[in-house]
């Protein structure tokens, strides 16, 4: 038996499938992962992502830590709420993950990190202060939970569920958070479509399920919640990159601030980086599937695809793909799948925004 959310019975009840994924019995669906793929898109879903977790970095030296512990530069949050999205990385400039930190104040700050290096994040964060001697404190927030309302009508319908909650939220705008009624109210997600996240107390999350439910919220599980963040162009950790690969071969240089002298780990070996591979999006243009660990072939050298799927909003299956550099946006490729080459156009890592393809 795996952990479980303050949600598990409720996805039980409303007759969920029930995975492992990374320790955790999660949903994979309620039942069609389709019509949760397209819930989401023309309308609004949730997501129980409460085996993420919440880590909050408080003390005098907390702006400082930060600054040398992630790739992106805290140092540009300056409004309280504001989030930031960045990774955390090893001295060879592999990635350990990605994670969104909201600022609060120079001494006040909370990280979100991936369920399945949650432990490995919070050790790596307390080798680090203790290494540097900073003065902070590192609190595990595993009495919260995270519930994503995303899609068109998602912060209409959470307005709804939370009566109050509009006049706290209502002019947040992407990447910034604010505190109402014991809920931080996060206007971020992961699937290319307005919303928020809600991080609230666990004892909580039940009662706020039910709300967004009557108020015409549909549960999505993380099938749907895979091929959504696949045609946004959002990376998974584990599959899109790792402790092998670095920010700059993954699609992430946006989320990399090397202006200014700010050391911050993995800063020497990213401007060492040659920049021979790059993270491209695919579209394949014949009948067939596109997975992970893919061959590509191309005229500068192979590719191995990272992540794959069906993509519902463009009926057509896509991937990202690691290959050379030298490969350029429009040009055609193949991927080798059960031993035929099928030939695959190169695009930006995005297909999808606010329910429109892009490409």
């Amino acid at each position: 038996m795996g952990k479980r959310t303050p949600l598990y019975d409720l996805h039980l009840a409303a007759g969920a499938k029930i995975v492992d994924f990374a320790g955790w019995d999660m949903p994979l669906h309620y039942g069609s992962q389709l019509e949760e793929h397209h819930q989401v898109r023309r309308d609004a879903g949730m997501f129980d992502v409460s085996h993420m977790l919440p880590v909050d970095v408080s003390g005098a030296g907390a702006q400082a830590f930060l600054a040398r512990l992630l790739a992106n530069n805290v140092g540009k949050l300056r409004v309280p709420g504001k989030a930031l999205y960045s990774c955390m990385l090893q001295e060879d400039g592999g990635v350990i993950d990605d994670l969104i930190t909201y600022f609060f104040a120079p001494d006040d700050y909370r990280i979100v990190v991936n369920a399945g290096t949650a432990e490995k994040d919070v050790a790596w964060m307390r080798t680090q202060a203790a290494k540097t001697g900073a003065n902070v404190t590192i609190t595990s927030r595993r009495d919260l939970a995270i519930i994503a309302v995303q899609g068109p009508n998602a912060r209409a319908k959470t307005w709804a569920a939370l009566p109050g909650s509009q006049a706290a939220s209502e002019a947040l705008k992407p990447f910034q958070a604010a505190h109402w009624n014991g809920v931080m109210i996060c206007r971020t997600g992961y699937t290319g479509e307005d919303g928020f996240e809600l991080i609230l107390p666990a004892a909580q999350a039940a009662d706020v399920w039910r709300a967004l439910a009557a108020a015409g919220v549909k549960p999505v599980g993380l099938g749907a919640r895979d091929t959504l963040r696949l045609e946004a162009g959002m990376n998974l950790y584990g599959s899109d990159m790792d402790e092998t690969t670095n920010p700059l071969e993954s699609g992430l240089a946006w989320t990399v601030d090397l202006s200014g002298e700010r050391d911050f780990v993995g800063r020497a070996a990213l401007e060492a980086y040659d920049r021979s591979r790059q993270l491209v999006g695919l579209k394949l243009e014949e009948r067939g599937v596109l997975r992970g660990h893919m061959r590509v072939v191309t005229p500068h050298g192979d590719g191995e695809t990272t992540s794959g799927s069906f993509a519902p909003t463009l009926n057509a299956s896509i991937a990202f793909a690691r290959v050379p550099a030298a490969v350029a946006i429009g040009d055609t490729v193949e991927v080798e799948i059960r031993g035929k080459l099928l030939k695959a156009r190169v695009g930006k890592l995005a297909f999808v925004r606010n329910g429109k393809a892009l490409a």
